[in-house]
Protein backbone atom coordinates (compact mmCIF):
# COMPACT_ATOMS: atom_id res chain seq x y z
CA UNK A 1 0.00 0.00 0.00
CA UNK A 2 0.99 3.63 -0.46
CA UNK A 3 0.25 6.29 2.15
CA UNK A 4 0.82 9.79 0.82
CA UNK A 5 -0.76 11.71 3.74
CA UNK A 6 0.04 10.12 7.11
CA UNK A 7 -2.58 12.10 9.03
CA UNK A 8 -5.37 10.11 7.40
CA UNK A 9 -4.24 7.01 9.31
CA UNK A 10 -5.75 7.61 12.74
CA UNK A 11 -4.97 4.27 14.42
CA UNK A 12 -2.56 2.59 14.90
CA UNK A 13 0.63 4.45 14.00
CA UNK A 14 1.37 4.45 10.27
CA UNK A 15 4.19 1.91 10.36
CA UNK A 16 2.13 -0.48 12.49
CA UNK A 17 -0.85 0.04 10.22
CA UNK A 18 1.21 -0.96 7.18
CA UNK A 19 2.54 -4.08 8.89
CA UNK A 20 -0.80 -5.23 10.29
CA UNK A 21 -2.85 -4.77 7.12
CA UNK A 22 -0.37 -6.45 4.78
CA UNK A 23 -1.77 -9.58 3.05
CA UNK A 24 -5.11 -9.35 4.86
CA UNK A 25 -8.10 -10.69 2.96
CA UNK A 26 -11.36 -8.70 2.71
CA UNK A 27 -14.10 -11.03 3.97
CA UNK A 28 -17.00 -8.60 3.98
CA UNK A 29 -17.86 -4.90 3.79
CA UNK A 30 -20.59 -3.34 5.93
CA UNK A 31 -21.65 0.10 7.11
CA UNK A 32 -22.38 1.61 10.51
CA UNK A 33 -23.69 5.17 10.48
CA UNK A 34 -21.30 7.13 8.27
CA UNK A 35 -18.46 4.63 8.77
CA UNK A 36 -17.52 1.91 6.27
CA UNK A 37 -16.26 -1.34 7.82
CA UNK A 38 -13.92 -3.70 5.98
CA UNK A 39 -14.01 -7.03 7.82
CA UNK A 40 -10.61 -8.61 7.28
CA UNK A 41 -8.95 -11.93 7.94
CA UNK A 42 -7.16 -12.60 11.24
CA UNK A 43 -9.92 -10.86 13.23
CA UNK A 44 -9.19 -7.35 12.04
CA UNK A 45 -11.54 -4.57 10.90
CA UNK A 46 -10.51 -1.55 8.86
CA UNK A 47 -12.83 1.36 9.59
CA UNK A 48 -13.05 4.26 7.14
CA UNK A 49 -14.77 7.54 7.97
CA UNK A 50 -15.14 9.48 4.71
CA UNK A 51 -16.28 12.76 6.29
CA UNK A 52 -17.54 15.42 3.87
CA UNK A 53 -15.40 14.86 0.78
CA UNK A 54 -13.95 11.37 1.11
CA UNK A 55 -14.30 8.74 -1.61
CA UNK A 56 -13.24 5.11 -1.89
CA UNK A 57 -12.68 4.27 -5.54
CA UNK A 58 -11.88 1.01 -7.33
CA UNK A 59 -9.35 1.73 -10.07
CA UNK A 60 -7.00 -0.05 -12.44
CA UNK A 61 -3.34 0.56 -11.51
CA UNK A 62 -2.66 2.29 -14.84
CA UNK A 63 -5.38 4.89 -14.19
CA UNK A 64 -3.74 8.24 -13.52
CA UNK A 65 -3.70 9.36 -9.88
CA UNK A 66 -5.91 12.24 -8.84
CA UNK A 67 -4.01 14.85 -6.82
CA UNK A 68 -6.40 14.22 -3.92
CA UNK A 69 -5.70 10.47 -3.79
CA UNK A 70 -3.87 10.07 -0.48
CA UNK A 71 -3.98 6.33 0.35
CA UNK A 72 -3.75 3.44 -2.12
CA UNK A 73 -4.44 -0.22 -1.26
CA UNK A 74 -3.10 -2.71 -3.78
CA UNK A 75 -5.63 -5.50 -4.29
CA UNK A 76 -5.37 -8.75 -6.16
CA UNK A 77 -6.81 -9.19 -9.67
CA UNK A 78 -4.84 -6.11 -10.69
CA UNK A 79 -7.05 -3.55 -8.90
CA UNK A 80 -6.49 -0.71 -6.46
CA UNK A 81 -8.68 0.75 -3.74
CA UNK A 82 -7.95 4.47 -3.59
CA UNK A 83 -8.92 6.84 -0.79
CA UNK A 84 -9.55 10.24 -2.31
CA UNK A 85 -10.09 13.08 0.18
CA UNK A 86 -10.03 16.72 -0.95
CA UNK A 87 -10.14 18.34 2.49
CA UNK A 88 -8.14 15.58 4.22
CA UNK A 89 -10.69 15.27 7.04
CA UNK A 90 -11.30 11.55 6.48
CA UNK A 91 -9.77 8.97 8.80
CA UNK A 92 -8.79 5.28 8.59
CA UNK A 93 -8.53 2.95 11.58
CA UNK A 94 -7.39 -0.67 11.91
CA UNK A 95 -8.76 -2.37 15.02
CA UNK A 96 -9.52 -5.81 16.38
CA UNK A 97 -12.96 -7.13 15.49
CA UNK A 98 -15.72 -5.64 17.69
CA UNK A 99 -13.22 -3.45 19.56
CA UNK A 100 -14.16 -0.07 18.18
CA UNK A 101 -13.10 2.23 21.02
CA UNK A 102 -10.10 3.35 18.97
CA UNK A 103 -12.17 4.01 15.84
CA UNK A 104 -13.35 7.58 16.32
CA UNK A 105 -16.94 7.85 17.50
CA UNK A 106 -18.00 4.50 16.06
CA UNK A 107 -18.59 2.86 19.44
CA UNK A 108 -20.92 5.70 20.50
CA UNK A 109 -23.29 5.63 17.54
CA UNK A 110 -27.03 5.48 18.03
CA UNK A 111 -29.33 2.92 16.35
CA UNK A 112 -29.47 2.37 12.62
CA UNK A 113 -32.63 4.05 11.24
CA UNK A 114 -33.33 1.23 8.78
CA UNK A 115 -32.63 -1.66 11.14
CA UNK A 116 -35.54 -4.10 11.36
CA UNK A 117 -35.47 -4.02 15.15
CA UNK A 118 -35.52 -0.20 15.30
CA UNK A 119 -39.28 0.06 15.69
CA UNK A 120 -41.55 3.08 15.93
CA UNK A 121 -41.96 2.44 19.66
CA UNK A 122 -38.19 2.50 20.19
CA UNK A 123 -37.97 5.72 18.20
CA UNK A 124 -40.68 7.36 20.32
CA UNK A 125 -38.92 6.41 23.56
CA UNK A 126 -35.77 8.21 22.43
CA UNK A 127 -37.68 11.51 22.62
CA UNK A 128 -38.18 11.26 26.38
CA UNK A 129 -36.82 14.39 28.09
CA UNK A 130 -35.24 15.70 24.88
CA UNK A 131 -35.25 19.50 24.70
CA UNK A 132 -32.96 20.10 21.70
CA UNK A 133 -34.51 21.30 18.45
CA UNK A 134 -35.58 18.44 16.22
CA UNK A 135 -33.03 19.07 13.47
CA UNK A 136 -30.09 19.09 15.91
CA UNK A 137 -31.43 15.89 17.46
CA UNK A 138 -31.71 14.05 14.15
CA UNK A 139 -28.19 15.15 13.20
CA UNK A 140 -26.82 13.89 16.53
CA UNK A 141 -25.08 10.61 15.65
CA UNK A 142 -25.44 9.39 19.24
CA UNK A 143 -29.21 9.80 18.97
CA UNK A 144 -29.54 8.04 15.62
CA UNK A 145 -26.80 6.98 13.21
CA UNK A 146 -26.23 8.13 9.68
CA UNK A 147 -28.55 11.07 9.07
CA UNK A 148 -26.97 14.06 7.33
CA UNK A 149 -28.03 17.59 6.54
CA UNK A 150 -29.78 16.98 3.22
CA UNK A 151 -31.83 14.03 4.39
CA UNK A 152 -32.78 15.70 7.66
CA UNK A 153 -34.21 18.71 5.81
CA UNK A 154 -36.18 16.41 3.50
CA UNK A 155 -37.52 14.33 6.40
CA UNK A 156 -38.76 17.36 8.32
CA UNK A 157 -40.28 18.99 5.23
CA UNK A 158 -42.23 15.88 4.31
CA UNK A 159 -43.30 15.55 7.94
CA UNK A 160 -44.48 19.21 8.01
CA UNK A 161 -42.35 19.92 11.10
CA UNK A 162 -40.36 23.12 11.64
CA UNK A 163 -36.64 22.21 12.04
CA UNK A 164 -36.41 24.66 14.98
CA UNK A 165 -39.17 22.93 16.98
CA UNK A 166 -38.12 21.64 20.39
CA UNK A 167 -38.26 17.85 20.39
CA UNK A 168 -40.36 17.77 23.57
CA UNK A 169 -43.11 19.81 21.87
CA UNK A 170 -43.75 17.25 19.14
CA UNK A 171 -47.06 15.42 19.10
CA UNK A 172 -47.16 11.65 18.77
CA UNK A 173 -48.57 11.95 15.25
CA UNK A 174 -45.64 14.18 14.25
CA UNK A 175 -43.08 11.71 15.64
CA UNK A 176 -44.85 8.96 13.69
CA UNK A 177 -44.50 11.00 10.49
CA UNK A 178 -40.81 11.69 11.11
CA UNK A 179 -40.12 7.98 11.68
CA UNK A 180 -41.99 6.85 8.57
CA UNK A 181 -40.57 9.59 6.33
CA UNK A 182 -37.06 8.96 7.64
CA UNK A 183 -37.18 5.34 6.57
CA UNK A 184 -38.88 6.08 3.25
CA UNK A 185 -36.44 8.84 2.27
CA UNK A 186 -33.35 6.83 3.21
CA UNK A 187 -34.60 3.92 1.12
CA UNK A 188 -35.14 6.28 -1.82
CA UNK A 189 -31.63 7.68 -1.33
CA UNK A 190 -30.24 4.15 -1.56
CA UNK A 191 -32.40 3.38 -4.60
CA UNK A 192 -31.12 6.44 -6.46
CA UNK A 193 -27.47 5.91 -5.47
CA UNK A 194 -27.17 8.88 -3.12
CA UNK A 195 -27.13 12.63 -3.68
CA UNK A 196 -24.57 14.38 -5.89
CA UNK A 197 -24.36 18.17 -5.84
CA UNK A 198 -20.62 18.55 -6.32
CA UNK A 199 -18.24 15.63 -5.99
CA UNK A 200 -20.01 12.59 -4.50
CA UNK A 201 -19.61 9.35 -6.46
CA UNK A 202 -19.78 5.69 -5.49
CA UNK A 203 -16.84 3.27 -5.59
CA UNK A 204 -17.12 2.93 -9.37
CA UNK A 205 -17.24 6.68 -10.04
CA UNK A 206 -21.00 6.83 -10.61
CA UNK A 207 -22.90 9.93 -9.48
CA UNK A 208 -26.07 9.75 -7.42
CA UNK A 209 -29.52 10.78 -8.70
CA UNK A 210 -31.47 11.46 -5.50
CA UNK A 211 -30.94 15.22 -5.94
CA UNK A 212 -33.58 14.96 -8.66
CA UNK A 213 -36.13 13.87 -6.03
CA UNK A 214 -35.44 16.55 -3.41
CA UNK A 215 -38.41 18.74 -2.46
CA UNK A 216 -36.83 21.38 -0.21
CA UNK A 217 -33.03 21.16 0.05
CA UNK A 218 -31.33 23.95 -1.97
CA UNK A 219 -34.77 25.13 -3.17
CA UNK A 220 -34.41 28.58 -1.60
CA UNK A 221 -36.87 31.02 -3.20
CA UNK A 222 -38.81 28.31 -5.05
CA UNK A 223 -42.48 27.62 -4.38
CA UNK A 224 -43.44 24.94 -1.87
CA UNK A 225 -45.10 21.95 -3.54
CA UNK A 226 -47.77 21.86 -0.82
CA UNK A 227 -48.78 25.43 0.01
CA UNK A 228 -47.17 27.56 -2.67
CA UNK A 229 -45.16 29.75 -0.29
CA UNK A 230 -41.48 30.31 -0.97
CA UNK A 231 -38.91 27.95 0.50
CA UNK A 232 -36.59 29.75 2.91
CA UNK A 233 -32.99 29.22 3.93
CA UNK A 234 -31.74 29.70 7.49
CA UNK A 235 -29.21 28.26 9.96
CA UNK A 236 -30.26 25.56 12.40
CA UNK A 237 -27.78 23.58 14.52
CA UNK A 238 -25.01 25.43 12.70
CA UNK A 239 -26.08 24.00 9.33
CA UNK A 240 -27.70 25.55 6.27
CA UNK A 241 -31.37 24.61 6.52
CA UNK A 242 -34.17 24.77 3.96
CA UNK A 243 -37.82 24.80 5.04
CA UNK A 244 -41.29 26.13 4.25
CA UNK A 245 -42.58 28.60 6.83
CA UNK A 246 -46.10 28.04 5.55
CA UNK A 247 -46.59 24.34 6.16
CA UNK A 248 -43.75 23.31 8.50
CA UNK A 249 -45.22 24.05 11.92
Amino acid sequence: MDIRVNSLIAFPKVENFKKEIKNKKILNITRRGKYILFHLSQNKTMVVHLRMTGKLLIKDPETSLDKHTHVIFHLNKDKELRFNNIRKFGRIYLVNDNEYKNAGGLSELGPEPLAEDFTLEKFKKKFNNRTANIKALLLNQKFIAGLGNIYTDEILYRSAVDPKRKANTLKETEINKIYNNMREILKLGIKYNGTTFSDYVNAFGEKGRFQEKLQVYQKNGEKCNRCGRKIKKTKVAGRSTYFCSGCQK
